[in-house]
């Protein structure tokens, strides 16, 4: 059909036929793209969360893939000389490679979402989730490398200059590996640590650890680098390496639930009953608490006061240095109110003597 159309418009001036080709090109490209959106739309109904990633993540994408298509078949019919031929041919190639890796980009961004709807962070016990994660997020980042390069390659290809000597570049390979080796090699030991610490994962998105003496969560693993994002919402951003090549704390490695504790520092005339019994009475009243561990001890004395050490747990690190807080205020409010002779305080003792002073008047 479309050849028996440009035929008839062989007696037209040259841009009569290409202004049509490219015009119907682009109709059915919006025409396609309306019908699958409508698609998804519908379908949507039984899944809504795929659909709905779909939606999101093709909506842009599948514009420029079908009209350039079209465009690449319907040039042939058109008569235009070789070389504008052979021009538009390359261009419309390199476009339609570029914009199948596009595709594909977004489509792993649709399996990651449904993975991660499937493997939910936000839930308590949310170790297996938390590792599977930090899996996904890494062969996703490498698997859109490995496209880029793959569409690079394809583009390259294109170009009859580049098949031609493809031999030769193929013969020169192994030293050019060699070579390109020893000038990457600092990103290549960053590729392979982040390959480690995804499938060994000394650390998992979302773990509480303590770095470079501060503390606060892995928020992103990217191919040569860690952000860690700090308590007071600050970002540190470290080489991916260091989590190979450096010793640090990691509090949730093997269970997202964490023991949290409380000092006071009280007068030895302090009951500890009356403090073991609010201290019950406080993790009672919480949500904050996981009901699991609870103990109050005197751990250390000094001179002037003694130390009591409160332990309870959370079931992630946040909520544990909430309730630390919550705790401490409540046990301090008690003593206040209740034992105030109880606090720190200094002791002193005076010892009273009489001075005989003998004063003379000298005149």
């Amino acid at each position: 059909m479309m050849q028996l159309l440009f035929i008839e418009l062989s007696d037209a001036p040259s841009w009569v036929p290409a202004l049509l080709l490219v015009t119907l090109s682009f109709a059915v490209g919006f025409l396609a793209r309306f019908i699958l959106l409508r698609v998804i739309r519908y379908w949507q109904k039984r899944d809504r969360k795929l659909f709905k990633s779909l939606e999101k993540h093709l909506r842009g994408s599948m514009f420029l893939f079908l009209p350039l298509l079209l465009i690449n078949v319907g040039v042939h019919y058109i008569n235009i000389p070789t070389n504008v031929l052979n021009l538009i041919t390359s261009t419309a190639n390199i476009f339609i490679i570029l914009s199948f890796c596009s595709v594909l980009i977004r489509l792993t961004n649709v399996v990651q979402d449904m993975l991660f709807i499937r493997y939910d962070i936000n839930l308590s016990n949310n170790l297996r989730a938390r590792k599977i994660r930090t899996q996904i997020i890494y062969v996703k980042k490498v698997a859109i490398v490995l496209l880029v390069l793959f569409c690079l390659s394809l583009i390259l290809l294109s170009f009859p200059g580049v098949r031609k000597f493809g031999t030769t570049i193929l013969a020169g390979a192994g030293v050019a590996g060699i070579i390109i080796g020893f000038a990457l090699q600092k990103s290549l030991v960053n590729l392979f640590a982040g390959i480690q610490i995804a499938f060994t994962q000394p650390i998992k998105i979302d773990d509480a650890v303590v770095v470079e003496k501060e503390w606060g969560w892995i928020e992103e693993i990217n191919l040569t680098y860690v952000v860690v994002r700090i308590w007071d919402l600050r970002r540190l951003v470290l080489p991916i390496t260091y989590f190979t090549e450096n010793a640090f704390q990691n509090w949730t490695r093997n269970n997202a639930q964490i023991l949290g504790s409380v000092f006071l520092y009280v007068d030895y005339s302090m009951p500890l009953e009356p403090l073991r019994k609010h201290f019950e009475k406080v993790l009672s009243e919480t949500k904050l608490w996981d009901q699991q561990t609870q103990v109050l001890q005197v751990t250390d004395t000094t001179e002037k006061t003694m130390t009591i050490r409160l332990l309870m747990t959370a079931q992630n690190s946040p909520t544990a240095w909430d309730l630390r807080c919550y705790v401490r205020e409540k046990m301090i409010e008690f003593i206040q109110q209740n034992y105030p002779q109880s606090l720190p305080h200094v002791r002193a003792t005076l010892n009273n003597s009489t001075d005989s002073v003998t004063q003379q008047d000298h005149d």
